[in-house]
């Protein structure tokens, strides 16, 4: 008797064993799911010389980690970048980029920019002369020599004729969403994205010019370091 009694108290006590166990694994999972973790995407301020052109493309790109503000600021060269230091020391951006144009500024302004921004950590994407040789690279295997940008609007327009766009240069100046679209569509002839075929001739042709000297670089882009980066957070 004593005998089943000892047995029946270890059983016991194995199963309170096993429910007080099991009290404290529900009470670790209910520590756990009482603070949802709150993960911030990081944010690109993208301060563009142009009002139009420069930030009607860059808000189109839809990322999936980073939120992206681009505003066209209308100031060029070094004002252009002390803009930004202006707009980064108001609020705080976990990137800032600089985008403008060569155009008619002196070298001395143009590579200024390029060195105030590289002291400040900001990304550049310049062009020479103007943003709208980026686009014609998605489209036009062009080699990188000289090539005014009063010639852009027309090359840009032979290139959309195709496919029934238009690019309104000398107005509106926007990257509509059906130019943007084709932009980022595969290039049949090459089957690959066009996107991409742009940066691999934007980089190409940055490689003949020489890096110390940017103003002198014609006809050349570096947005494809900003394209890039977005990219990563696609």
């Amino acid at each position: 008797m004593k005998m089943k009694n000892k047995k029946a108290e270890q059983i016991a006590a194995k199963k309170k064993h096993r429910e007080l166990v099991k009290k404290n694994r529900r009470k670790e999972v209910e520590l756990v799911r009482t603070e949802p973790i709150k993960i911030e995407k990081p944010t690109i301020l993208i301060v563009c010389e142009g009002e139009n052109t420069e930030p009607s493309y860059f808000r189109q790109f839809r990322l999936s980690s980073a939120t992206v503000k681009a505003i066209g600021e209308g100031y060029n060269t070094v004002s252009l970048v002390n803009r930004a230091v202006q707009l980064s020391n108001k609020n705080r951006y976990d990137q800032v980029w600089c985008v403008f144009d060569k155009d008619d500024f002196s070298t001395n302004d143009f590579n200024n920019a390029i060195q105030i921004a590289n002291a400040n950590d900001f990304g550049v994407a310049y062009s020479n002369q103007a943003f709208e040789y980026w686009v014609i690279l998605h489209f036009d295997d062009h080699q990188g020599g000289g090539m005014h940008r009063n010639d852009y609007d027309k090359k840009i327009n032979e290139l959309l004729k195709p496919f029934g766009l238009s690019y309104d240069g000398k107005g509106s100046k926007v990257i509509t969403e059906e130019i943007f679209e084709l932009m980022d569509s595969i290039d049949e002839k090459l089957n690959k994205n066009r996107k991409y075929i742009a940066i691999k001739r934007a980089k190409r042709n940055l490689k003949k010019h020489d890096e110390n000297n940017q103003a002198l670089a014609e006809s050349s882009t570096t947005v494809y370091k900003l394209v890039e980066e977005l990219i990563k957070y696609t």
